[in-house]
This record gives structure tokens, sequence and C-alpha cells, in this order.
């Protein structure tokens, strides 16, 4: 007896043959790493038609056409007049060899004459902070990732608001993903207090800058042109320490504040920034204060529409430049294959190298894939310590004791090729020692992994490791 063929499903499993296949030639054409091309394969052939449509829209045409249009941008907004400080580095120290790569990765010399002061603990963050946006005078550029919608983010923008409408010149940028479901009411009121609020690359599929991979996960706030704030802290409840209250989870993490020449640069990234999701062009950046310290900055921003990303470059570089030791943090620990090799080699050529992550990662997929790349660095002689005291979320790295990078850049795959991040590479001895003794005092509430504590797991738990890892290309 014959059976019918069933048009309709032969017709669905075409279209979704057709789909799969349309999405993994797509991925091949690309080009790009091996890994992040296996791993969309990977998602495709595991996860008939969801794995296509998630690579169409994630790696759609968009992303590179957003791509075009960023460099673009920043090569107009370059045109039109950049800073040239007046303070430039001229030794020829350890230190100065990451700053030259700085300088070759971005077009921005590394500056003098800066002082540059950590801010870790989050009360005292954010009264730095707010404190400077009160006694600002003439204008507030402010740029973030994430702004709550808590009792945090809600002060903030309401401390821009009784600025501008005092007659303070007041640009807000905030990432359309990152602060999706911020405060509408409040940002109204923002703008009728003068300011101009503007959200990056917001989510709409129908705009040509529609691009949901490519986020704005910097952190800046200038204050007139004298003093600006970097480093790895949103403006939330977690991040401020307010969270106390309820006993959540605080987030730990490394900030700072600059004072010299350094802020020009700054006003440079975010001058950049704004043209590209504004379309408007700002006048050139100045500083309009006096050097106030001994520390060379050198202002790294880095994202998919760099040739060679720059913070992943001068990670590589820095770890490769010590002599003595390196002290990695970073929440977030998926490094790709030259910065794996990178720290593989420092440790066997003799250079005690740290790194502090999470022992309770916020985005549980990432912890567990993070596990995986403990044992070769292990068996290179690599320490690796996991921060017990609260989550850890500050992205630094310390060298010799006198060199030190504070940023928004994870040692992960998002950050070293699709976020624009933004780091500020410090050759300070005084900072570079502050900053190594935190990493120490945060040693003293974590706990050491060594080769056994993976060897104790149990075995699910190691199988659920590694099938996050097959992902960490896509995280």
């Amino acid at each position: 007896m014959d059976v019918p063929w069933n048009w309709s499903a032969i017709a669905v499993a075409t279209c979704i043959a057709a789909l799969d296949v349309t999405a993994i030639v797509k991925v091949m054409r690309r080009g790009g790493d091996v890994e992040g091309t296996l791993a969309w394969i990977f998602s495709v052939i595991a996860f008939p038609a969801i794995g296509a449509i998630a690579y169409l829209i994630l790696s759609g045409p968009s992303l590179h056409r957003t791509i075009r249009r960023r460099r673009s941008s920043n090569a107009q907004v370059r045109a039109s007049g950049v800073i040239e400080p007046a303070h430039l580095a001229r030794s020829a120290s350890v230190s100065d060899t990451v700053l030259k790569t700085v300088v070759s990765l971005t077009g921005m010399p590394a500056t003098l004459g800066n002082l540059v002061v950590p801010l870790i603990d989050a009360d005292h963050a954010f009264q730095a902070l707010e404190t400077a946006i009160e006694r600002a005078t003439r204008r507030v550029h402010a740029e973030y990732y994430i702004v709550r919608n808590d009792e945090t983010g809600r002060r903030f923008l309401d401390l821009l608001t009784r600025q501008a409408a005092a007659g303070v010149e007041v640009r807000f940028l905030y990432d359309a993903m990152g602060s999706f479901g911020l405060d509408s009411g409040r940002l109204d009121a923002l703008r009728r207090a003068g300011a101009r609020v503007e959200a990056f690359l917001p989510l709409s599929p129908w705009r040509r800058r529609w691009a949901v991979q490519q986020r704005n996960h910097r952190k800046i706030v200038i204050v007139d042109d004298t003093v600006a704030f970097t480093g790895g802290m949103n403006v939330g409840n977690e991040y401020s320490g307010r969270v106390r209250r309820r006993g959540d989870l605080l987030f730990r993490d490394s900030h700072v504040q600059i004072d010299g020449p350094a802020v020009a640069d700054l006003a440079q990234v975010f001058r950049e920034d704004w043209a590209f999701a504004t379309g408007e062009a700002l006048d050139p950046p100045q500083f309009c204060g006096v050097p106030q310290g001994a520390a060379r900055v050198g202002i790294v921003p880095s994202g998919p529409d760099q040739s060679v990303n720059a913070n992943s470059m001068v990670y590589f570089a820095s770890i490769n430049a010590a002599r003595q030791h390196v002290s990695l943090t970073s929440p977030y620990f998926i490094p790709d294959s030259p910065t794996m090799r990178a720290l593989m080699a420092a440790a066997l050529r003799g250079v005690d190298v740290r790194i502090l992550v999470p022992a309770r990662c916020d985005v549980w997929l990432v912890g567990m894939a993070a596990r995986t790349y403990y044992r070769p660095l292990l068996a290179a002689g690599v320490r690796i310590f996991e921060y017990e005291r609260s989550m850890l979320h500050a992205k630094t790295i310390v060298v010799d004791d006198e060199f030190c990078v504070v940023g928004s850049a994870n040692v992960d795959v998002r950050s070293f090729r699709l976020n624009y991040e933004l780091s500020a590479a410090v050759a300070d001895e005084a900072f570079a020692r502050d900053m190594e003794r935190r990493f120490q005092e945060d040693l003293e509430h974590s706990r050491e992994v060594t080769s056994r504590t993976g060897r104790n797991a149990a075995w699910w738990r190691r199988l659920r490791d590694q099938v996050a890892r097959l992902l960490s290309p896509l995280l």
C-alpha cells in the first residue's frame, strides 16, 4: 500500500534545510576565526532553523553595514580636528613599550602630567562622580552601557537634569540594550531641562544602524573638560553599594578619576561616539585644566570597527612585556588563543602570573565555560583564584608594579571582537603599586584553584562546563 506524501511536511523540511544551508554558507564566506565559525556551524546543525535565524539576525548585513558606517564616522570626526596634547611621553621604559602599541593602534599619543585616582570602594566612587557633576559649570558629557531604573540610576538622571536646568551643557549617551528599561519619564524630563539624550544603536530592525551584537560597553563621564571618569562601573545599585541595604549581590569593581591632559583623549572618544549616534559634530576637545600629576596615560578605545582590536592587543602586549609579575582581574574569563598563549608563555619564563575571577559569576554560562580554560593555564604555572566575597566585576591588569590597565574590556570574545570598549593604560609606579596592593587584598577573600580542584569535580559538572565552552565563542 502506497503511503501518501505529506507535502506540507516536505515543504517545511525543505525550507528549513535551505535556511540552514544558506546560513552555513554565509558563515563560511564571512571568514574570521575558526572557533567562531565552527561554533556557529555547530549551532545551526544542532538547532535547525533556530540557529540559522539567530545567525542571520545577529551577524547579518546590518552588522557589517554598521561597522562600515562607524569607520566612516570616525574618519570624519578625526579629520575635523584632534587635539594634539602638549605633554607627550618620551621615555623608553617597559611600560612605554605598551604605550607605543597604544599609539600605533589608536592614533592617540600617551600624555604626561596626569593624576589618576583609583576608585575601588563603591560608595567613594559614586560620591566622587556625583560631586564632580554637581560642581560642573560648563558641560557634562556622560556615556554608559548600563543605567539601571533603580535608586542609583534615577539619582544619576535627576542630577543631570538639575545641572541641565541650571544652564550646564549636558549630553547623555546610553546603550539601547544595556540600558533597556530606563525610566522614560526621567529621560523626557532630562530633555525638557535642555539636555541632549541619545541611545546608541537603538533596537529597531527598521533602522540601518541596527546591530544587536555590537554594544557600547564604555563608561565615560567628562566634566568641564578638566576631570573625567572611566573604568568598569555602570550606574546601578549593585555598583554604587546601595544593594547592601537589601542584602543583594554587590559588585566589586574598579574605576578611575583622571585629572590631566588625558581628559581630552576621553573627550575625543565621546566625540566620536556622539557623532556616530547622532550625526552631530562637536568641537575638537581641549583640556581646560593644568597638569596635576606624573602619570603617563594612554586612552584605549576599541571596537569591531578596528582591523586589530586595540584592547586585546594591549592585554597581549602587557603580558608579553612582563618581567616579574602579572596580576589580571576579569569577571568574564573566556580568553582567545593569543591571550592564552601569552599567559602561559609568561608563566613558563618565570613570571608570577595570577588571575582573579569571580567564584559566583552573574552570567552562569560564562562562569561554567571559564573553568574549562583553567587546566592548561595551571599546567603552565599560572595561579588562578576565585573571588568569594561578592561578584567580581573589575577589569584590570597590573604589570611589574609600574604599569596598569583599568577599563571596561573583559578578557573574553565579546569584548575583544564585538563590543565598543574603553580602557586607560596608566604608567605610574605609585598607581600601579596601589592597584597591586588592592589585588593582593582581594586574594585574601579568594580561594585558589588547583589541578586537584578540577579532578575532584563531579563528572557531570565537567561535562556541563565543556558543553558551555562549545558556546564560548558566541558568549
